[in-house]
């Protein structure tokens, strides 16, 4: 396994969320090294970010998989010790996947390792419109996503919500209209290629810090390659 140290996890199965805590302050974290992704156990951190470049062989990889796996979607449950075998089968098992399924591999490996994890789950999506176009907190610990190709994940800054227009809150308007958030320049961006550990409602000691994400829209004829993977 690929080693990141860091004390074992502390794990909440509560389904309690507390709204806008004005008590909790919550930031992000970044760097160009995969051992950033350790700073997830910052109790005042409730994203980090892998500022991940693509090396151009991966690029190309998911590239071509994409051009001809345009609706392409599978999820499976993994374990770190046996990942590439079952990835690389779903994407077809060919020269052309073995990159991409070699790198996901990897990344349910540092994942795993990470959490101290014995399987995740897996979810790999070819998407050609938002899959959730609403801001939202994810009722998990934590979930990893990487976007290969296309728009990456929108999030807004744990002190620039309000987090009574989540939901039901929203009285049914947009998230623009809806004071969510106040002006759009609140809105960060991930970038194609970084991987993001993104804290949830259930990490103990969350609780009402979620981080508030959506998909990014995307342009006609864009194609978005997206991995997610979850404490399964």
């Amino acid at each position: 396994m690929l080693s990141i140290e860091e004390p074992s996890i502390a794990l909440s199965a509560t389904n309690e969320q507390v709204i806008s805590p004005a008590d909790k302050t919550r930031r992000c974290i970044a760097g160009d090294q995969a051992t950033v992704l350790s700073d997830i156990y910052q109790d005042h951190c409730n994203i980090v970010v892998w500022q991940r470049n693509l090396a151009k062989e991966l690029d190309q990889s998911v590239a071509k998989f994409l051009a001809s796996n345009s609706h392409f979607q599978t999820s499976m449950t993994l374990s770190p010790q046996d990942a590439f075998t079952p990835i690389h089968k779903a994407l077809g098992a060919s020269g052309l996947t073995a990159v991409l399924s070699s790198n996901i591999a990897e990344l349910v490996d540092m994942f795993c390792c990470l959490f101290d994890l014995g399987q995740a789950g897996l979810r790999l999506t070819a998407l050609d419109k938002a899959m959730c176009p609403r801001f939202h907190v994810d009722q998990v610990p934590c979930r990893l996503v990487t976007t290969y190709q296309g728009a990456a994940t929108e999030w807004l800054p744990h002190n620039r919500v309000n987090r009574c227009k989540l939901g039901h809150g929203s009285e049914g308007k947009p998230d623009h209209r809806s004071g969510l958030f106040a002006e759009a320049n609140d809105i960060r961006q991930l970038s194609a290629g970084d991987v993001a550990l993104l804290k949830g409602e259930r990490w103990e000691g969350n609780e009402g810090a979620g981080l508030v994400h959506r998909s990014p829209a995307l342009l006609s004829g864009e194609r978005r390659l997206l991995l997610t993977l979850d404490i399964s």
